[in-house]
């Protein structure tokens, strides 16, 4: 079996993400792949490193961050099926397309409610203003009561038993 290791270094192809976060188009990749020949054809197992922005799922500030992704994958010489083709990688005679493995990578780590911080408190459910710069003395002089469709604050009512 022959083994071949490549370092290298390419820019981010468009639309890399979820909603709320992605791999800015044209952002650095750094690519550590190791190809290896086997009888089906090249087993790929690599990591790619790449920056992150998004919007922060509690308190919708914009962050930046970046992650690390390891794959591994089979791109084989051709398909033994119908089935086979559409859930692998093809080889394009001697040539590998590593966007379609590194998008399935990447895309499928990504969190679908990313955060600026783990320990991001959010938005205040009152007045909207982010937590965190608010402060702890942050209250409001009507809690305990619900807003009237007028806004005026109508007593919260109580069942008794």
């Amino acid at each position: 079996m022959e083994t071949r290791s490549v370092a290298k270094t390419v820019p981010a192809p468009a639309n890399l993400g979820v909603e709320l976060v992605s791999v800015p188009e044209g952002a650095e990749l750094e690519l550590d792949i190791q190809l290896e020949r086997v009888t089906e054809g090249v087993l790929v197992t690599g990591t790619v490193r790449a920056p992150l922005v998004g919007e922060c799922a509690r308190c919708l500030d914009l962050f930046a961050s970046a992650t690390e992704v390891r794959f591994t994958e089979l791109f084989t010489h051709e398909a033994s099926d119908e089935d086979d083709a559409a859930d692998g990688y093809l080889m394009d005679g001697d040539l590998l397309d590593l966007e379609p493995a590194l998008r399935d990578a990447l895309v499928l780590e990504l969190p679908l409610a990313p955060l600026c911080a783990e320990d991001c408190p959010g938005l205040c459910s009152e007045c909207g203003i982010r937590l965190a710069d608010a402060g702890p003395e942050h209250g409001h002089a009507d809690a305990g009561t619900d807003p009237s469709p007028d806004g005026t604050p109508v007593p919260e009512t109580r069942k008794e038993r």
